[in-house]
């Protein structure tokens, strides 16, 4: 089974646990926490994924880390992956149950890259736009990338809108170029 169908798997069933036991804000919030520190901890990454590490260290490792800072729901589940021997795609089930998460109440994530600061106006438009586009509640993400010059790219799951100034000039070059 690939790690992607698998991942996908370990995500519903913990979504399903955690609708049945009233507790899908919070854990949630838990796998958004063990995305942040694997993101963070570029170690922590590498023994997860380690196949020479015995499993009796991995889970010492979470325990450490996780027990006491997040759900006894996520922490059960975290064990389980790691016990079937499936803790290399534990960051892909955290990515994933995030993803579904977000279907499942109806929200779209989107994220617009500016070379400035968004005022709250230009947040306001750009979320409302986003809105009527996909039909769901907004999460939008800001970043910046002064490379850009001016203008914006807006991201929304696999779409792309790039007005930047930059890619406009970039296009005019390749027409006179060409």
């Amino acid at each position: 089974m690939s790690s992607h169908r698998a991942s996908v798997r370990y995500a519903k069933s913990v979504i399903e646990l955690a609708q049945a036991q009233k507790s899908l804000e919070k854990v949630k919030e838990d796998m958004l926490l063990f995305t942040q520190v694997i993101n963070d901890n570029r170690e922590l990454e590498v023994v997860l994924k380690n196949p020479i590490v015995p499993t009796d260290k991995k889970k010492a490792i979470l325990k450490a880390l996780f027990e006491n800072r997040i759900q006894p729901l996520t922490y059960k589940a975290f064990e389980l992956i790691v016990s079937k021997n499936r803790e290399s795609i534990l960051d892909e089930i955290a990515v994933e149950f995030v993803n579904q998460y977000n279907v499942l109440k109806g929200i779209a994530v989107a994220t617009v890259i500016t070379p400035y600061k968004l005022g709250k106006e230009q947040r306001e438009e750009i979320t409302k736009i986003v809105a009527d586009i996909t039909g769901m509640k907004v999460e939008l993400a800001e970043v910046l990338d002064e490379t850009l010059i001016g203008g914006f790219v807006l991201k929304i799951g696999d779409k792309q809108i790039d007005e930047s100034v930059k890619t406009k000039l970039a296009n005019i070059q390749r027409a006179l170029v060409a």
